[in-house]
């Protein structure tokens, strides 16, 4: 009997990551059991985004090896993350008449009205870029909001409002050519943040209002949520590595020891204390400052039931989660997420989000072959609506 498999890579500035699972049932509900990880630095990358394909190609290889010999499985085949500065999105809104002579609205005026919405956006912020991801957030049929899809209602016109997650063009042809050159066929691109908040979110908290924040080392990304849909995804130039050059130059310490200070790796030295926790919290103001401006945009400031949820590297500080509480003036917490018991590598906490929610896309929409096999769906033409099916209203 053959096996599903899915994999996961994630290219980070700091780090390249790769997990390779296969379903696993757990009572009612079928999880991704981790097979196989591998991981390695991340070189030729800046702010997210790859300068030097050579020495990201080799990182990537050396994260594939590491997880091809754990799983046991040549991997060929898989679903990446895109992420960095270059990540955006943007609300659109379309219309049409409905086409049917009996004003039932079909399939095809959904599809319509969308593709007009994506129509619609403004040249100045679609030039150079691309649209990875249509997510409707609202329709209405005669003005009226309507729950869920309209599909068989009656009207006369059909409005939408579409969230429309877009990556600049040279972005995404720099990141396929990079896997290419490693030896990997793209199945799917997918926005390193909604990857994310499938492993560490529950729809309670996407029903109720949420806002989920990746701190990276050179970026920080958030996607907020709101009846189960994200409503809004945006991307900082600032991550945590400003946060270690902030200590190596207020302590007067080399990098590689401000780092270990930072991960609280060195504890107890003779660096004064209080200006160690001065430093770290002057630059995750800014971080908490960028977040909380942007929720101001959306009208969302202080009104998130479900707070903030912190994943990422950045979210390993130890007053992370006290200053955004304080900072955002919403509950906080530091994501966490299970992968089993039975996993082949050491992947423990929520720097793997994203690598993991890419094999939870997988093994959701893939069929029953083994990603190593030939007849994988190709996901790289319909994976994006599949994906799309998770946060339709």
């Amino acid at each position: 009997m053959s096996r599903t498999i899915a994999v996961g890579i994630d290219i980070g500035t700091f780090q390249t990551r790769v997990v390779a699972a296969e379903s696993a049932r757990e009572g009612e509900r079928e999880l991704p059991r981790v097979i196989g990880v591998g991981f390695a630095e991340s070189r030729g990358l800046r702010h997210g985004h790859i300068l030097n394909q050579g020495d990201a190609v080799k990182s990537v290889k050396r994260a594939l090896l590491q997880a091809s010999k754990a799983a046991g499985v040549p991997i060929k085949r898989a679903i990446a993350s895109i992420g960095g500065i270059g990540l955006g999105s943007i609300v659109s809104s379309g219309a049409v008449v409905i086409s049917r002579a009996d004003s039932e609205i079909t399939e095809l005026d959904i599809n319509k009205a969308v593709e007009v919405s994506r129509q619609e956006i403004p040249a100045s912020f679609a030039q150079n870029r691309s649209i990875l991801h249509t997510i409707p957030l609202l329709f209405k049929v005669d003005g009226r909001t309507v729950l869920g899809k309209p599909d068989s209602l009656k009207g006369s016109k059909l409005e939408v409002k579409t969230l429309l997650i877009t990556c600049f063009e040279n972005h995404v042809n720099d990141l396929l050519e990079t896997l290419g050159e490693a030896g990997i066929e793209v199945e799917d691109l997918v926005a390193a943040p909604l990857s994310a908040s499938l492993v560490t979110l529950t729809r309670q908290q996407k029903m109720a209002g949420v806002v989920l924040a990746n701190i990276g080392s050179e970026t920080v990304s958030i996607v907020v949520f709101e009846n189960n849909v994200p409503i809004s995804l945006e991307v900082f130039p600032i991550g945590s590595n400003d946060i270690t050059n902030d200590i190596a130059l207020g302590l007067r310490v080399p990098l590689e020891e401000a780092e270990n200070i930072k991960r609280g790796s060195i504890s107890g030295g003779t660096y004064p204390r209080k200006k160690l926790e001065e430093v770290i919290e002057a630059r995750l103001s800014d971080i908490f400052e960028l977040i909380e401006a942007h929720l101001k945009k959306l009208g969302r400031s202080g009104l998130l039931p479900a707070g903030i949820v912190l994943t990422g590297g950045g979210s390993a500080i130890d007053t992370v989660g006290d200053l955004a509480k304080s900072a955002l003036r919403l509950p906080s917490r530091v994501a966490s997420i299970s992968f089993g018991d039975n996993i082949r590598g050491q992947i423990r906490d929520a720097s793997w989000s994203v690598a993991y929610g890419l094999c939870v896309i997988g093994l959701e929409h893939g069929e029953e072959e083994t990603i190593t096999g030939l007849k994988l769906v190709r996901k790289t033409r319909n994976g994006l609506m599949n994906l799309l099916r998770q946060f339709l209203p």
